[in-house]
């Protein structure tokens, strides 16, 4: 049963002059499940052996774990029957026997951990277990029959290690987990390091001797927290590696000797930190490291990739990550990006120097006319660089310039985390939006991670300060750019990037046409106060040290003056909100307590739920019916075109608390499809 809340003051809207007529666009109207929906096919890994590939496929339309041989994935069967859920995370098991996934319920991010075998027969639950989440730290392709898991059922906050047998399913405590943050292990599943934090925001690694006690072993200050940690050790256990940026602003991949404690350079780039690595999994040595400044790009550490890395450089013809490797090394499965054409899978093979394409997650859309996304490099107010990307609708920009031949509506669209970044690349939303008529922008503000400590760090004590600077610079940027006007922008976003909705919509009210909050913290003191006790001990290096801290009073009263419900009052354009009952991050309060205050001083809102969601929207028919509500909200408020609901919301458990009646055709659809 759908709640629709009717009255909403559409007066205000129209004097805030947010009705225009849809916008025609060049390029055909793009069906929403087409972007949003499942995708055909995806994640293809291959297995250890080097004889199987799995992937993610819809069965009875919910993403399920399948398999094939490799040269014949017309023989593919499907080996998982979730039914509710998506699968969205799997792994092979070392010896190749099966398959391991982890589901939650509804989205609450209380994940556990299962296994299936080959022929699907048999799916064995290995942590039977309520309100526990859990983490798998560790699979060695030198242990074939075991693996390392994280458990918290003992202590909400803390995760003991335990040690899985996966034929038996019997679990076995390893250690007794005191307060670590994290450990790191190595390929024998042998506990080496141990990682806390410390007050003020650093963190400190341990070692463990042979009678099992720790020692002191790294101390990393709060200015290098979030940009240095372990990646692992070689077969041998002499050598660990790291990504470093302790006397540096750039992380760079580092080879220590465990033993004597020199350290060396081994991978480094001048503008951006070391984002991936590629090790020979047989031996754990590390032969390639990727970084991704404007783009990404892969360099090889000595000569043993670096035939490869030229091959896949010249024969993919666009961005390319390894998604697997085979034990031997022969067979990777690669993910490749063209930008202008849905995401697809390769097959490599490096003995025959052979590219066999897999698939591609959305066929509907080949041969489709898609955006073009171009990379730019902004300044911010006070000198720093903003790496961001413009898509542009297909035919707007005949010159290839990137600007569009007449100014256009344009949708800022803010990235979460926020220690988190844009890239370069096929992007649904960018994809959606643009072919509805609109310019999209996105932008790493400072706080964005990849672009060096210092970047990262400007960030700190900035929410609702200059960490939103970049994002206004930003738009006035494309303003004297003429690539849209000035009462024609949106902002739009999901966590973090919902956060920054609202303080747009509350500390810069006159700047946006509107906004769409996706699950976005209202309350940055209930926010932090609201985090899942596993968080705790990494609250001192990031939310604490960068953002505030809620237990002392002074903390208190900063964080409620950045945070937009505080602010509500000034609220001048329209609003949709979207939530997930079940996010465990951004809980349902957040949005609940902005609406209420909103609905209380009759502010006009759009409010949609949905209570089988959590952080974020998972299953397909929530997807879509989310994006069909949005671009209907994005068309009143910017003018741009939209697809009529039609059958988008079949099977979706959205529920419109506020304001259905603001939304083109919403009440409508409602009606039609619920009652």
């Amino acid at each position: 049963m759908n709640l629709i809340r009717a009255g909403a003051v559409v007066a205000l809207w129209l004097a805030a002059g947010c009705w225009t007529l849809p916008a025609q666009a060049a390029a055909e109207l793009l069906p929403r499940a087409d972007i949003f929906g499942n995708p055909e096919r995806t994640s293809a890994t291959i297995s250890p052996d080097g004889r199987t590939l799995a992937f993610l496929a819809p069965r009875e339309g919910v993403l399920n774990v399948w398999v094939a041989p490799v040269g014949d994935l017309a023989a593919a069967k499907p080996v998982t029957s979730e039914t509710v859920r998506p699968i969205r995370q799997f792994s092979w098991a070392p010896d190749s026997s099966r398959i391991l996934y982890v589901q939650d319920k509804g989205g609450d991010e209380n994940y556990l951990l299962y296994g299936v075998d080959l022929e699907g027969k048999e799916t064995r639950s290995y942590t039977p277990f309520e309100k526990t989440r859990v983490l798998i730290y560790a699979i060695s392709p030198e242990v074939k029959d075991a693996i390392l898991v994280g458990v918290n059922n003992r202590d909400p906050r803390l995760h003991d290690v335990h040690r899985l047998d996966l034929r038996t399913g019997e679990l076995s405590l390893v250690y007794e987990n005191p307060g670590w943050a994290g450990f790191e292990f190595d390929r024998q599943l042998n506990l080496r390091l141990a990682v806390r934090q410390t007050p003020g925001g650093g963190f400190e690694v341990h070692r463990f001797e042979a009678d099992g006690k720790t020692v002191p072993f790294m101390n990393v200050g709060p200015e290098d927290s979030l940009t240095t940690s372990t990646v692992g050790f070689t077969s041998d256990g002499k050598t660990l590696y790291l990504v470093d940026s302790r006397g540096r602003d750039t992380a760079a991949l580092v080879a220590m000797d465990f033993g004597s404690g020199e350290q060396s350079v081994i991978g480094q780039h001048a503008k951006a930190d070391v984002a991936g690595a590629l090790a020979d999994p047989a031996t754990g040595r590390i032969q390639a490291f990727s970084a991704n400044y404007l783009k990404s790009e892969w360099a090889p550490i000595g000569d043993a990739l670096a035939g490869d890395i030229a091959f896949l450089n010249e024969r993919t013809g666009g961005n390319w990550s390894v998604a697997s490797q085979s034990h031997d090394n022969r067979f990777w499965t690669l993910g490749v990006d063209r930008g202008v054409e849905p995401y697809a899978f390769y097959l490599y093979d490096r003995q025959k120097k052979s590219l066999e394409r897999l698939f591609t997650t959305r066929p509907k859309l080949e041969g489709r006319t898609l955006a073009r996304m171009y990379p730019l490099e902004l300044s911010s107010r006070d000198g720093l660089t903003l790496v961001s990307y413009l898509s542009l609708p297909p035919g707007s920009d005949p010159d290839g310039d990137g600007v569009p031949d007449k100014p256009l509506p344009m949708v800022l669209n803010v990235h979460g985390g926020p220690w988190a970044r844009d890239e370069f690349g096929y992007d649904s939303e960018h994809q959606w939006l643009a072919n509805r008529g609109y310019a999209v922008l996105a932008v790493n503000y400072r706080g964005s991670t990849g672009f060096g400590k210092s970047f990262l760090n400007a960030a700190n004590g900035e929410f609702a300060g200059k960490m939103h600077d970049d994002l206004i610079d930003a738009v006035r940027w494309a303003i004297d750019r003429k690539v849209t006007t000035a009462d024609k922008v949106a902002i739009y976003g999901g966590s973090y990037g919902g956060y920054a909705t609202l303080v747009g919509m509350t500390f810069t009210p006159e700047t946006f046409a509107c906004g769409v909050d996706i699950v976005g913290p209202s309350n940055l003191v209930t926010l932090i106060e609201s985090f899942p006790a596993y968080w705790q001990p990494f609250m001192e290096a990031t939310w604490y040290k960068r953002v505030g801290d809620p237990r002392t009073e002074a903390g208190r009263k900063d964080l409620l003056a950045r945070s937009p419900l505080t602010r509500v009052d000034q609220i001048r354009r329209p609003l949709l909100i979207a939530q997930g009952a079940n996010d465990p991050r951004v809980t349902k309060l957040e949005s609940d307590q902005l609406a209420a205050a909103m609905v209380e001083r009759k502010i006009p809102v759009t409010y949609v739920l949905y209570p089988d969601e959590g952080h974020g929207f998972a299953v397909p028919e929530n997807r879509i019916s989310f994006y069909a509500v949005s671009e209907a909200f994005l068309s009143r408020c910017l003018g741009g075109r939209f697809q009529p609901v039609g059958g988008d919301f079949q099977g979706a458990s959205l529920q419109v608390l506020e304001g259905a009646d603001f939304v083109p055709g919403l009440a409508e659809a409602l009606k039609a499809t619920f009652q």
